[in-house]
């Protein structure tokens, strides 16, 4: 009997470091809310379904977050809201619920809650500039009701199947008593104690592997040497300070280890480097420290060999040993696509559809690349839950149960696959980059980027400079800090959690959050308070915002060409990465009937066509009639415009002439699902490289307008051309 084809899926558990070193507070509760909703169902699926076998990959600084909610002693402006009686708030109180109690998915987590949707539309239905005059509608009755609708469904399906009194909440559903409320949390904190030795039980029964990362999730090369980033961006530009500190990495990954065995009482064997980042002195780090496995993305793998991966990408399937001097490690490489699907495309599927197609596409593996030994399947462990039905239940339970019984493939761990095995293919050198677009770029070169990490190396200078305690323990790369030197720890503390990619995520306008200022004031107050514990002046430019805001809703131009799949829904991760974004949450629309429905415009363009993409404050299916029609409008030479509506999918573009709409004979195609995609050709209006075009959204229900975005001057698109990609480094 062949070989079976072994089928890894790591889920790679992370949330920033949100504790303020000032406050000694939370700034966002995300750790602990995904603690109650997904930390725990993660495990919990894998522990109750028969053949179910997964890696998960734990960053020690959410292990801590976790302990310390755990224990009881995290100080969390969200839980003291949400434990607070109504009768007790003040006005404060009050609207900090209103504006962050319905922070949720609303296709998933809100609507199917009848209270808690009659609640959201109590308080102005999504829009935030409404949320204080809608203050005075909401009774103590109410307010009760939010707030144990809002830590409600951030609990997890599994969570609630395992607590007969959660399930008793849900069925009540409203006019909920003190008593309730008090079992909610006292349930919550019952779950957080669990969740740790849940996962060190799975791990000695053999159904889990624990792996690892760095310890506050830095980007190993760039602390290496952020040089390392022009090997696949040559044209960027890095910071003035530099930063060249391969010890921090070294500190970074023994702590990590550290925290991670005392935690479970094992020594890790593998590690997913944060973001997958990984340089040829990240990963003879790593094999130093004694770990036997790392893992990073196929795009990497793709540039690291000659050829690329070959026929059916077989070379992705396979352990790839890495040699530098006399250090090994066997690294493993992300097959892209299909962890991917999870991510992004399996969550508006039915899960017996999703599950179906994954195995068809392990098996189409199998068939055409026989030879191949392993797909590892990547991907975050928390993020994509809240897109899909019951948190993900249905679909995770079937496809461990789908794996297990298929002929041929068998779910195993990374440590297992090498156990039984070890691998025959060698690297001895690895193409510099992480799993977003085999590079660096999402975390160096934008100019808000290197300010930051030039902020970053002064504040290590200062404290090498000016703490004698501070300077052995950096240069002693990551042992125990000296006896009774609890200051220097701390301050080396604050370092390594400034070291952090998360602040680096949200600087730029690669990606954008409405909580984007908060941690752009984490970041810097985790270097003031080096400053602070050294006693010196802290420089004022630390208490100035490094991100800044675009006027009238723009995140970002357009970076690089792209070719999006017209479908209506987010297919892949890189699809719209590169396109211009502007936020159209602050281009509401003016009539009431639309007021909340627009969140976010997209726009690019290849060698071809122009595309644009529309996503609405929840599912565009579920928000538009048979009747609406919503309409791009295009300002060049003349206006032009695509009238779309929920059950077409192609149509003409029209344009003005002497104040009446004319057919072109140009078909454009659209696809209206979760978000609205649309392709125009562009030949269709011609635009110049370098010329601007303008554009602006309008709604129409039984030919009234009742939307239009934005309300005032349109929006401004750039048109690089074809050349982009040669005057712009950064995607």
């Amino acid at each position: 009997m062949s070989e079976p084809l072994y089928i890894t899926i790591l889920w790679h558990m992370h949330q920033p470091y949100y504790k303020d070193p000032l406050k000694g507070e939370y700034a966002l509760p995300w750790t602990y809310l995904h603690a109650v909703k997904d930390y725990y169902d993660m495990a919990a699926i894998v522990a109750e379904t028969y053949g179910a076998k997964a890696v998960f990959n734990l960053v020690p600084s959410l292990l801590e977050q976790i302990g310390d909610y755990a224990a009881g002693s995290a100080r969390d402006p969200f839980l003291v809201r949400g434990e607070m009686a109504p009768s007790d708030m003040g006005d404060d109180d009050r609207l900090f619920v209103l504006e962050n109690f319905f922070s949720a998915n609303r296709q998933r987590m809100i609507e199917p809650h009848k209270r808690y949707l009659e609640l959201l539309y109590l308080a102005g239905d999504g829009d935030r500039s409404k949320t204080g005059e809608r203050l005075r509608h909401f009774k103590e009755q109410d307010l009760l009701d939010l707030q144990v609708w809002f830590f409600l469904t951030w609990t997890g399906e599994v969570a609630r199947r395992h607590y007969p009194g959660l399930q008793e909440l849900i069925r009540k559903g409203r006019n909920f008593t003190p008593e309730d409320k008090a079992l909610l949390f006292d349930t919550h904190r019952e779950i957080l104690r669990q969740i740790i030795p849940l996962y060190r039980r799975l791990h000695l029964e053999g159904k889990a592997e624990l792996a690892v990362s760095p310890y506050y999730h830095p980007i190993l090369p760039l602390l290496c040497d952020i040089k390392s980033a022009q090997v696949a961006m040559p044209r960027a530009t890095l910071p003035a300070a530099g930063f060249r500190h391969p010890e921090d990495a070294r500190s970074q990954v023994e702590q990590g280890i550290a925290y991670f065995r005392e935690t479970f009482g094992f020594a890790p064997a593998g590690m997913w480097p944060s973001e997958g980042s990984v340089s040829d002195e990240a990963l003879a780090i790593m094999a130093d420290c004694g770990l036997r496995w790392g893992a990073s993305d196929d795009a990497v793998l793709a540039r690291s060999i000659h050829g690329g991966l070959g026929h059916g990408k077989e070379a992705l399937y396979h352990p790839h040993l890495f040699r530098s001097g006399e250090r090994e490690l066997t690294l493993f490489f992300r097959e892209h696509a299909l962890s991917d699907l999870i991510g992004f495309t399996y969550s508006q599927w039915s899960p017996e559809r999703a599950v179906r197609d994954f195995i068809a596409r392990l098996k189409e593996v199998r068939h055409h690349a026989p030879r191949s030994r392993v797909v590892p399947i990547i991907l975050d462990g928390e993020n994509a839950w809240e897109y899909y039905p019951d948190n993900g239940y249905q679909f995770l339970s079937q496809l461990y149960a789908a794996l297990a019984d298929a002929p041929g493939l068998e779910p195993a761990t990374f440590s297992e696959v090498l156990a039984r095995g070890p691998a025959q293919r060698t690297l001895d050198h690895i193409h510099p980059g992480s799993w977003i677009n085999a590079n660096y770029g999402i975390w160096v070169g934008h100019p808000e980027e290197n300010l930051g990490w030039d902020y970053l190396q002064r504040a290590r200078q200062a404290a090498a400079s000016r703490s004698p305690g501070v300077a052995a323990m950096l240069s002693r790369q990551g042992d125990a800090p000296a006896a009774g030197d609890e200051t220097a720890r701390l301050i080396c503390k604050s370092l390594y959690a400034a070291e952090g990619s998360d602040w680096f995520w949200w600087y730029g306008d690669d990606h954008f959050s409405p909580h984007s200022d908060r941690f752009d004031a984490l970041f810097r107050n985790h270097l003031i308070n080096v400053y602070r514990l050294l006693g010196l002046d802290i420089p004022r430019e630390l208490f100035e915002p490094i991100k800044k805001r675009s006027v009238a809703g723009l995140i970002r131009e357009p970076a690089a060409l792209i070719t999006p799949t017209i479908n209506g829904q987010i297919s892949d991760y890189f699809e719209w990465l590169a396109a211009g974004l502007y936020d159209l949450s602050k281009q509401a629309s003016a009539m009431h009937a639309a007021e909340s429905l627009l969140q976010s415009f997209f726009y690019g363009f290849d060698r071809k066509a122009l595309y644009f993409r529309i996503d609405g404050v929840k599912s565009l299916d579920k928000s538009l009639t048979g009747a609406d029609r919503l309409a791009l409008h295009l300002i060049l030479d003349r206006e032009y415009r695509l009238v779309m509506a929920l059950d077409g999918e192609e149509g003409p573009l029209e344009a003005k002439t002497g104040g009446d709409w004319h057919p072109l004979e140009i078909s454009c195609r659209w696809k209206i699902r979760r978000i609205c995609e649309l392709r125009i050709p562009l030949e269709a209006v011609a635009p110049e490289p370098g010329s601007k075009i303008f554009g602006y959204l309008t709604l129409t229900r039984a030919a009234d307008e009742i939307g239009r975005w934005p309300t005032d001057a349109p929006l401004l698109l750039s048109y690089a051309g074809p050349d982009i990609e040669l005057e712009n480094w950064l995607i």
